[in-house]
């Protein structure tokens, strides 16, 4: 099935501003999360397509992709899967508004996706604890993103923390009931038939409060260290393609499983290369004679010079396609070309000799040498007779 437009799903036009596409999702989201509308497969598809236009048209670089390319530019920014909630959709703080504003507080899906431990609600707060998905944003050359690399990073990483073992409280102290949830773990606000039991926004879901805390972690029962992670860049990989490290994200609580460490590329721009997608664009000055009488030349290619042939008479701003010669396919499916457009050059600091030559060279010259000139000049004479004509009135 063909997917919808993403300007049309949130209901605003083609230039819209952020603000107003923001405040559009969140009016869709308000009205088709899946806490509000329990048992309905159908709002919970229609909140993850509004949340996947939201998260392309709220990012500058996915939206100007979008804009040139359609659903097909966003293949490599999502993966072979598409787009992914837990995955992909990076405004937790805007979506946290959105519940807020609807429970007064967090809750629900925000809790599923966004720390909740994947693969259902979050889970009793005593029992073992998935940690958090991280993402990391890495800046990588051109060079690397041809051939592939290796990146040594080093990140702050949130653990568990090794004094208290996750539970905040010093050792030998025991946790009171919190007094908000009377030990529940949990509030229910508002009234008569729509009522809503969210996390209790006091104990996070504990039923129990902290009152002599750790000194290593104040209390938090996290911890931050340092994690040096070797990273394998694959060959192909562009701006908005992510990798996924299993396990390298924030470690888990009581036992439970670290999460995952998301890195997303960014390609610098190179100075010689323009990339577009697979494709490689270059521009390549040539001098007057070579362009007039054509022949051999070598342009550079990531894979070193390559021979182009240049033919008589070649145009100022003319493009040669050269097949096999672009980037890697990420997935491996061949390269893509290069495509190098060719600039007439002047010649500068001539010397005496060489102004001569190209005199003799000019004095030879007749029309039929220059085709466009010679069309202006007839467009120009036309022109001057129709005016002619017009004064004679």
């Amino acid at each position: 099935m063909a997917k919808s437009d993403y300007y049309e799903l949130l209901g605003v036009s083609r230039s819209a501003t952020d603000d107003e596409i923001k405040k559009a999702y969140r009016k869709l989201a308000m009205k088709y999360h899946p806490d509000k509308n329990q048992g309905d497969t159908v709002a919970e598809e229609k909140f993850k397509e509004i949340s996947e236009a939201y998260e392309v048209l709220s990012d500058a670089q996915k939206r100007q992709r979008y804009d040139q390319f359609g659903h097909d530019g966003m293949k490599q920014a999502f993966g072979p899967g598409g787009f992914d909630f837990s995955r992909d959709f990076t405004h937790a703080s805007d979506l946290q508004d959105v519940l807020g504003s609807l429970f007064g507080g967090g809750g629900g899906m925000f809790d599923e996706f966004f720390g909740g431990g994947g693969g259902g609600r979050r889970r009793s707060s005593n029992g073992p604890q998935r940690g958090n998905d991280l993402r990391f944003n890495l800046e990588i050359d051109l060079e690397e993103a041809c051939f592939g690399s290796e990146r040594e990073v080093s990140l702050p990483i949130s653990e568990e923390c090794g004094d208290c073992k996750g539970s905040g409280m010093a050792k030998g102290a025991k946790p009171e009931s919190c007094r908000h949830c009377a030990g529940r773990g949990s509030v229910i606000s508002g009234g008569g038939f729509f009522q809503v039991r969210q996390t209790c926004p006091v104990c996070g879901g504990a039923g129990t409060m902290v009152t002599n805390p750790c000194g290593s972690c104040q209390g938090t029962g996290r911890s931050k260290v340092k994690r040096r992670l070797t990273l394998k860049i694959p060959k192909g990989v562009d701006s908005g393609s992510r990798l996924r490290l299993t396990g390298k994200g924030e470690g888990g609580g009581r036992g439970g499983p670290a999460g995952d460490l998301y890195v997303v590329m960014h390609v610098r721009q190179h100075e010689l290369y323009e990339r577009r997608e697979n494709d490689l664009y270059c521009e390549i000055p040539i001098p007057l004679h070579r362009a007039a009488l054509g022949g051999e030349m070598q342009v550079p290619t990531i894979d070193g010079y390559a021979k182009l042939k240049l033919s008589p008479g070649t145009e100022n701003g003319k493009v040669y396609r050269l097949r096999g010669r672009g980037m890697p396919d990420v997935d491996g499916y061949g390269r893509g070309a290069m495509h190098v457009r060719v600039t007439l050059e002047t010649p500068v600091k001539l010397s005496s000799a060489q102004k001569k030559a190209m005199q003799a060279v000019g004095d030879l010259d007749v029309e039929k040498n220059y085709p466009g000139a010679a069309h202006i000049r007839e467009l120009a004479e036309a022109f001057f007779e129709r005016k002619k004509a017009i004064n004679k009135k």
